[in-house]
């Protein structure tokens, strides 16, 4: 058995044909759900991006526990796993925050693995000039980026396609090979919003001001319609841009004759905002469905159901590594709390009834599929604390992010392996209280501009919540700043 996991980051459920969107240019994701089980109740778990990656290796929420980290040394690894049990595991990634301060630690869990450099930020080209920068209002975009772009114009440079094309590579050395696990794993359609304007030119943009590629990470201020209907066809452009890449994957599926023996997954970390509810990209704001709400594609070779619609409830980050370690013949470890989706994906049979999600130190959201429940914290976002053997942010040391916090070593988390944990005071973020709590009934508002005021369905989901921060062994603290279940 084989089995090839594609991922991109920031992948928007509603711009994607499969899903209802009648505008974006995506036939290959058409295509993919013609040949797949196509799953309409995914959500996401711990975000944003290395915090969701952790979840994938560890199969279990680390959002209550810690924010941006490296895979922790106690931490169960999925992929390593796999290769202790004779499956090759193989990684080809363009994520280049794989290789900062804290995303260390996921690549070595793989048997191999290749980097392709050059996305957003990535400190790749050394340039000491200022580069020519052209009138912009990318409201979060870096120098690095500007000098990145020049040497990535052409489509072949461009990482997504180097990464894609790194893929396809492996899978031409050994597809005739068994028990192999690749993961592709591609930054786009994440901001900036870069592609070739063969793509750009699909969506009839007659947009003339300043480049806007890279929206704020904030509410909308004064960008104007004009301005944020370009940025949805630059981030249409990506999408598709994309789907060109996925293409070539379900190609080489068809050319290899991969189908019969090899279990292909399609899905994301998060999604993006770009102006619905007045605000823009992510972190800051309640978990809106077009944040948590995802697309997620399985086609198993056991089952062999193609083209079939899923309602059960199910988040990728938790129950891919499960459904892998089934699909392997490979047991999952006892601390993983994700679940495997093998009888789901036969035969649409439920694994949970409420979901749990949400991003350190922000609101704690939960879901049954029918209603949305983003819990703030209470005023001030106190008590916080990290709970880590790492001691640095995510692009630098702690001692060096302004002060030395402070740091208690404690007794181990039933998790940690019986190893003691640093807690580590974190400065809460002040937005998540502004917003309020939020109650959205997801049939009867699925664009959520009406929130709900009904105690007894609140209730409901505060049981489920508690529940599943109980489950997760999530500190005492986070139900204080919660309010809840003390």
């Amino acid at each position: 058995m084989k089995a090839i996991v594609l991922m991109f980051d920031s992948l928007n459920r509603h711009f994607l044909p499969p899903y209802g969107n009648d505008w974006v240019h995506a036939p290959n994701f058409e295509r993919l759900a013609a040949q797949t089980v196509t799953f309409d109740s995914s959500y996401v778990c711990s975000t944003p991006c290395m915090p969701a990656r952790r979840d994938f290796h560890t199969a279990r929420p680390n959002f209550l526990h810690a924010p941006w980290v490296p895979l922790e040394t106690f931490d169960d690894s999925v992929p390593e796993i796999l290769s202790r049990n004779a499956v090759y595991t193989h990684l080809v990634s363009d994520h280049y925050h794989y290789w900062e301060d804290n995303g260390h630690f996921y690549n070595t869990r793989y048997d191999t693995w290749e980097f392709l450099r050059g996305q957003e930020g990535d400190p790749w080209i050394g340039l000491v000039e200022d580069p020519e920068i052209p009138e912009h209002i990318n409201k979060k975009g870096r120098r690095q980026d500007w000098v990145n772009r020049p040497y990535i114009a052409e489509e072949e440079d461009l990482p997504t396609t180097r990464t894609i094309q790194a893929g396809l590579d492996f899978i031409s050395r050994n597809y005739q090979a068994d028990n192999w696990l690749l993961h592709i794993e591609a930054f786009d359609p994440h901001e900036p919003f870069f592609v070739p304007q063969a793509y750009l030119d699909l969506y009839e943009d007659d947009y003339a001001g300043p480049v806007f590629d890279w929206s704020p990470y904030a509410p909308r201020t004064d960008e104007t319609d004009e301005e944020i209907q370009h940025l949805r066809k630059q981030y249409a452009a990506s999408i598709s841009f994309c789907d060109a890449r996925l293409g070539e994957v379900l190609d080489m599926m068809d050319d290899r004759d991969l189908w019969k023996d090899t279990m292909l997954v399609v899905w994301t970390d998060h999604g993006h905002m770009l102006g619905e509810h007045d605000l823009f990209a992510k972190n800051y704001q309640p978990w809106y469905e077009e944040l948590s709400h995802t697309p997620f594609f399985v086609w198993d070779p056991r089952s062999a159901r193609q083209g079939v619609r899923c309602d059960a409830l199910v988040q990728p980050a938790l129950d891919l590594g499960p459904t892998l370690l089934e699909y392997f013949g490979i047991e999952q470890a006892p601390d993983m709390l994700g679940h495997s989706l093998t009888g789901t994906l036969a035969t649409d049979a439920p694994v949970r009834e409420a979901a749990l999600f949400g991003n350190f130190g922000h609101h704690v959201n939960v879901t049954d599929g029918r209603y949305a429940y983003y819990r703030a914290p209470v005023e001030g976002n106190a008590p916080l604390y990290a709970y880590t053997l790492q001691t640095s942010r995510m692009r630098q040391a702690l001692a060096q992010s302004g002060g030395v916090p402070e740091m208690t070593l404690v007794p181990p988390l039933p998790f940690s392996k019986g190893l003691p944990l640093l807690r580590i005071a974190t400065p809460g973020a002040q937005s998540p209280a502004q917003y309020g709590t939020l109650l959205f009934d997801l049939a009867e508002d699925p664009q959520q501009e009406h929130p709900l005021d009904d105690p007894v369905i609140e209730q409901r989901m505060i049981d489920h919540m508690v529940r599943l921060m109980r489950e997760c062994d999530a500190p005492e603290e986070q139900f204080a700043r919660m309010e809840i279940g003390v």
